[in-house]
């Protein structure tokens, strides 16, 4: 979101222009839990051997997750509460909070790891690569799962609109997205904070996620966007 001091960058009617509609909603990358064939949210990447402990910790955090998922799409998120999640999981509600924050951090992961894989497509990536083509080959092929069910990303986009405090949630989290892959732009190009060109980019770019579109459709909506993207890119670096 554009504090007091930032441009604002109307991104948003200019994909809808070019590309056709756009969500008004936000659809992480901010590792969205959609169902448990889709994302694992429970998996600890910290250890590639987990304890005992933390095995049965991840194993609860999935089963509320999931219960919690199941009751959002069937009733929506507003009308479940979190004593009846906890009751579909068979824990306790202050287990529940003892494993998210909040109820909409049950939908709406922060997810640390995803964020440090979207700043380390841009600071890792090969010699020669451009930035909008480091991004583009992060949302092909990190930040969307092939495997997803057809239908999900709708599903869980309209579950996000239906909800304010859902939507409200979900932009703090984008938010913090937006600013990290400014940052790691700035400092890729020596800068000490994002000028409003990088900071235009950066929401831009992460604006891929909010065309509306099929899971078969998702490719083709990344290299429409990047396509756009990155004359204007290039445009920039020539005068600098």
């Amino acid at each position: 979101m554009p504090s007091a001091t930032s441009p604002q960058i109307d991104c948003l009617s200019w994909f809808e222009t070019v590309l056709g509609t756009v969500s008004k909603s936000i659809w992480c990358c901010i590792n969205y839990t959609f169902a448990a064939s889709v994302v694992d949210m429970a998996a600890d990447t910290t250890t590639s051997n987990p304890t005992r402990r933390e095995r049965k910790k991840a194993a609860t955090r999935r089963a509320i997750a999931d219960a919690a998922l199941e009751l959002f799409l069937k009733r929506g998120f507003d009308n479940v509460s979190v004593r009846e999640i906890a009751d579909a999981a068979d824990v306790s509600p202050t287990t529940v909070f003892a494993h998210f924050p909040c109820k909409e951090a049950i939908a709406v992961d922060e997810d640390d790891e995803m964020r440090e894989r979207l700043t380390s497509a841009v600071s890792d990536r090969p010699d020669g690569v451009s930035i909008p083509d480091a991004l583009r080959k992060f949302y092909r092929e990190d930040a969307w799962h092939d495997d997803a069910p057809e239908g999900s990303h709708q599903r869980f986009t309209k579950l996000i609109d239906d909800s304010p405090s859902l939507s409200d949630y979900a932009q703090k989290m984008w938010l913090r997205h937006e600013n990290s892959l400014a940052d790691a732009i700035a400092a890729d190009l020596g800068q000490q904070t994002p000028d409003v060109t990088v900071r235009a980019f950066a929401r831009c770019a992460l604006q891929a996620q909010l065309i509306d579109a099929t899971t078969a459709e998702l490719p083709a909506v990344v290299n429409a966007v990047f396509d756009l993207l990155e004359p204007g890119w290039e445009s920039y670096l020539a005068g600098r």
